[in-house]
């Protein structure tokens, strides 16, 4: 290690050089990378509402929906606006009122009363629009946003291609603002807690360095989230400072005892590869777990933050020591106090044993309310509201999808669509039952299929070819159903189990696609996949900390008052009634676990280098909250910082929301671990130095001490 650190300080001109001009094929490819927007393509393949849609891109040609509200025109200006529909590029299908109502084949009476009354109220009229690509494709987005511009305002687009329109929109120009936010708050915080002016630029240089490189790899990966592309700079900013904070800490310490300033750097970097090391691998084993989500946004958020992780480590024993040796001497000349105070009266309280039972039973009175919390915690799984939810502060200008789902609502009282996939051979008065079974269900506000206009006043041959050929293709036929219910709502999650059961009764391989199918289905993978990271995170972790200080027992303390921590944080909004999105809980807790973890460890490592110099508990527990409180301190505002800020300034209620939790996570871990964890200190001190290695003095050190 050493021999490395005087490789690195020898060489570090050209490290410098290598690493700015690593930074352009960085940021080029960064700018490159394809960024996903639609997040239910991040379903697993094998659940039927991804098959389904397969199933209606190859038979139909079509993939992405949307539904088009108009208000104001009339029969012949709406015929003319599908028209103009139909004609922008990857448009499949458009069918409007005046699709089935062809007046030179049909007449109006032949058509059943309810359809006429479903899709044309008063004034206002509804098209359904089919793309040829996906939801989130840029020929689909390119698209939706030529509709918007063919008739006035008093057209409305709704749909997912329209809410990943607006969330690109959005995202594209919210993102760089977040990063500038969480840098901001980083300089001042490390401002206040560092002891020069110059440290916080030349931390964030070095850190800056190895996002660019994180986001410029991405590239590889062939495409990212935009939930990652949002949080990834900045959960990066967040989790790596604490290596720099360690590292410079080092080097002022190693420098009152080296003559020769290199050797002293690279006595820092040794030091510091050790102790980071552990820590370092408890974040990345945190972020890796989620790469086993069956949601496979985790595995996308998870590489990225876990090689994220790596980067910074690399950067804080390369980029960072050549910056500081380059710096060294402004560095040292704008030192300033430090402003977080001598901390040994508080240590000195804190492990007496009124303080050590009031905290130990203070962690047993938490446990109840938090866990109870927790496994009730309110849940969103409604992807809009990921942007307009819980600490939005966007105008309806900026969401236009909503302003147009409000209008679907209050013109048609329809709230989401579903597709039913089934075989065009079932017979057609089977099919006519279906359909007036599945239309009586509650919630459901029509369904449009061949089979309910086929019969009765309008023959086959009176059929609209365009009516038909919109339904029918390679033997499948396509039965659209509008409900009232809103996506995600137990009332909706109800009516598709019920619809489910009917259409399987007349065509076992019959399928029901859409948003809120596949949000049901989301559900139901979140649970299980909650459970399995979780459990993998916690595993990893101990199995980590056990190797790192050898002992059978502190792995289980230091987990235990993160897991604290974590259930606090994710069982407030329970008490306080606040819904967070589907994918908080489990990004906060592995996150959190693997972050913040590191606080612990730190802690543990001074411990037992006391316990083993020969120090009694009282006095190691003592000391090592003295001599880490800083740096604990340090590390864990900086987290906060980076967050809270974000948290603030986001606009997007789901980035919003996920940085908010973040920093109360890391503000709660910092007060688990400073006051809590000495006191589990205290209490089990004599299982801890049993079951571990390393915690006894040998016996030279006894030897001296008793001389």
């Amino acid at each position: 290690m050493y021999k490395f650190g005087e490789l690195v300080v020898k060489l570090r001109i050209p490290i410098l050089v290598v690493a700015l001009l690593l930074v352009i094929p960085s940021a080029i490819a960064y700018l490159h990378t394809p960024v996903n927007y639609d997040l239910l393509t991040y379903l697993p393949e094998q659940i039927d509402t991804v098959k389904g849609q397969e199933i209606l891109k190859e038979d139909f040609g079509k993939s992405a929906f949307s539904l088009i509200v108009t208000e104001g025109l009339n029969d012949h200006e709406v015929a003319e606006l599908t028209d103009k529909i139909k004609e922008v590029h990857t448009v499949a299908s458009a069918l409007s009122y005046g699709e089935i109502a062809d007046s030179t084949t049909v007449p109006e009476q032949a058509i059943p009363k309810q359809y006429l009354e479903k899709l044309k109220n008063g004034d206002a009229q509804m098209i359904a629009v089919f793309f040829e690509e996906g939801t989130s494709a840029e020929n689909t987005l390119n698209a939706v946003a030529e509709i918007r511009t063919l008739a006035d305002e008093n057209v409305y687009v709704s749909g997912m291609s329209a809410f990943v329109l607006d969330l690109k929109d959005i995202a594209d120009h919210e993102e760089p603002f977040y990063v500038a936010v969480a840098v901001l708050c980083s300089i001042i915080l490390l401002l206040l807690c560092t002891d020069t002016f110059l440290a916080p630029f030349v931390f964030l240089l070095s850190i800056g360095i190895a996002i660019i490189y994180n986001m410029g790899t991405n590239y590889f990966l062939g495409e990212m989230s935009y939930v990652t592309k949002a949080l990834a700079a900045v959960l990066q900013l967040a989790v790596t400072m604490d290596f720099s904070i360690f590292l410079w800490s080092s080097f002022e310490e190693n420098i009152r005892k080296y003559d020769d300033h290199d050797e002293a750097m690279a006595k820092s970097i040794e030091e510091t590869l050790v102790a980071i090391l552990s820590s370092s691998m408890t974040a990345t084993a945190g972020f890796l777990a989620m790469v086993f989500m069956s949601f496979t946004l985790g595995t996308n958020l998870g590489i990225v933050m876990a090689k994220g992780c790596i980067l910074g480590v690399i950067g804080t024993v390369t980029i960072l020591p050549s910056l500081i040796r380059t710096f060294e001497k402004p560095m040292l000349k704008l030192s300033h106090r430090r402003l977080i105070p001598d901390v040994s009266g508080l240590a000195h309280i804190i492990t007496k044993k009124p303080a050590v039972v009031v905290f130990m039973c203070l962690a047993v009175v938490l446990v109840f309310p938090s866990v109870y919390g927790f496994l009730n915690k309110p849940v969103y799984y409604d992807f809009t509201n990921m942007v307009i939810g819980p600490g939005s502060t966007l105008t309806d200008e900026e969401t236009q999808f909503n302003v147009a789902n409000k209008k679907l609502k209050e013109d048609f009282d329809v709230a989401t669509t579903e597709m039913i996939l089934a075989s065009a051979d079932i017979p057609h008065a089977q099919g006519k039952e279906m359909i007036n079974r599945i239309r009586d269900l509650d919630g459901v506000a029509y369904v449009i299929g061949y089979d309910a206009f086929k019969g009765g006043l309008m023959p086959d041959q009176m059929m609209p070819s365009k009516l038909k050929d919109n339904l029918i293709s390679n033997g499948e036929q396509l039965i659209l159903i509008n409900s009232t219910f809103d996506v995600s709502s137990d009332e909706v999650n109800n009516q598709i189990e019920q619809i489910n059961g009917i259409i399987k009764e007349y065509d076992e391989n019959a399928m029901l696609i859409g948003e809120a199918p596949a949000t049901k289905d989301l559900t139901e993978i979140m649970d299980h996949d909650f459970m399995v990271v979780d459990a993998l995170a916690i595993i990893a972790i101990l199995l980590i900390i056990m190797v790192a200080f050898r002992s059978i027992t502190l792995p289980f303390i230091l987990v235990l008052v993160i897991e604290l921590a974590i259930m606090i944080n994710l069982g407030l909004p329970y008490w306080t009634n606040d819904v967070m999105c589907f994918i908080s809980p489990i990004c906060i807790s592995t996150i959190q676990l693997g972050s913040t973890v590191n606080y612990a460890i730190l802690m543990t490592t001074r411990y037992k280098r006391e316990r083993a110099s020969g120090l009694q508990k009282r006095e190691a527990v003592e000391t090592a909250f003295r001599m880490t409180f800083p740096a604990v301190v340090t590390s864990g505002m900086s987290f906060f910082a980076a967050t809270i800020g974000v948290s603030f300034a986001a606009r997007m209620g789901l980035i919003s929301q996920l940085c908010g939790l973040m920093a109360r996570g890391a503000f709660i871990s910092t007060l688990c671990v400073l006051f809590i964890l000495p006191a589990f200190f205290m209490v089990f001190d004599k299982v801890i130095v049993k079951t571990s290695h390393g915690f006894k003095p040998k016996a030279s050190k006894l030897a001296t001490q008793q001389a």
